[in-house]
């Protein structure tokens, strides 16, 4: 009824095949398991490198507290600093200002600003006076004492505020080029970046738009409106 395989060299070619096969299916096993314990550490250091950026996004974010023109001449209409006040938003690290940009879109075209601790013309070329040595491309610090920053003293924390000044006659906010800023003239201790008979400098009713870009790429958008009339020399509009 029933049939015996005694043959012994026919039992032994069974178990060989079937030991074969096992020791493929562990070895594809381990290889799985090894190409998942790979992805799975790819995909972990990915998602914590992810959240790093996502939390220095939010909170690596420079706040903008307040947006102020100083006016050079009442009579064009026209100013001779843009300052900006900034601090770092709550909880933020230390955030270097040298290395934040500005994208910076004005009535004279669009310009990424940069940080500078170098006058562009002046009596001492190496110390910035004011706003008008400061290029197209350029922006410098002041510390609350009005003291121009060099790199790297510019760090924003929790207990210091900082402030942005801009050449509001160069491109984009006026029309001069770093070329014509750079030949300016000098008179005592200020340098004049240019004739206000032949240039136009960011002034009455003019409008512009910055992008503040700290050093993790998180953004502030800052809006700056003139005022539609000046009243004297030298005073503080907000912008």
């Amino acid at each position: 009824m029933f049939e015996f395989i005694n043959n012994d060299e026919d039992r032994g070619q069974v178990g060989i095949g079937t030991l074969i096969v096992f020791i493929a299916m562990v070895l594809v096993a381990a290889i799985a398991a090894g190409v998942l314990i790979n992805t799975a550490g790819f995909l972990q250091s990915q998602a914590e490198a992810t959240g790093q950026e996502s939390t220095d996004l939010v909170s690596e974010r420079i706040d903008v507290t307040s947006e102020v023109g100083i006016v050079g001449n009442n009579s064009t209409g026209e100013l001779k600093a843009i300052k900006i006040t900034v601090s770092g938003a709550a909880g933020a690290d230390q955030i270097d200002l040298s290395q934040t940009t500005i994208q910076a879109v004005g009535p004279n075209g669009q310009a990424n600003l940069v940080f500078t601790d170098t006058a562009a013309n002046g009596s001492d070329p190496g110390k910035i006076k004011n706003a008008s040595q400061l290029n197209a491309s350029e922006f410098a610090v002041q510390d609350t004492n009005g003291n121009f920053q060099l790199a790297g003293d510019a760090v924003l924390n929790q207990d210091t505020d900082y402030t942005i000044v801009m050449n509001p006659a160069a491109q984009p906010f006026g029309n001069l080029t770093a070329t014509e800023i750079h030949d300016g003239k000098v008179s005592g201790d200020f340098a004049y970046a240019h004739d206000l008979s032949n240039a136009t400098a960011f002034g009455e009713s003019d409008s512009s738009s910055l992008d503040i870009v700290s050093p993790s790429s998180a953004t502030t958008s800052v809006e700056l409106n003139a005022p539609d009339l000046f009243t004297e020399d030298g005073e503080a509009v907000r912008l």
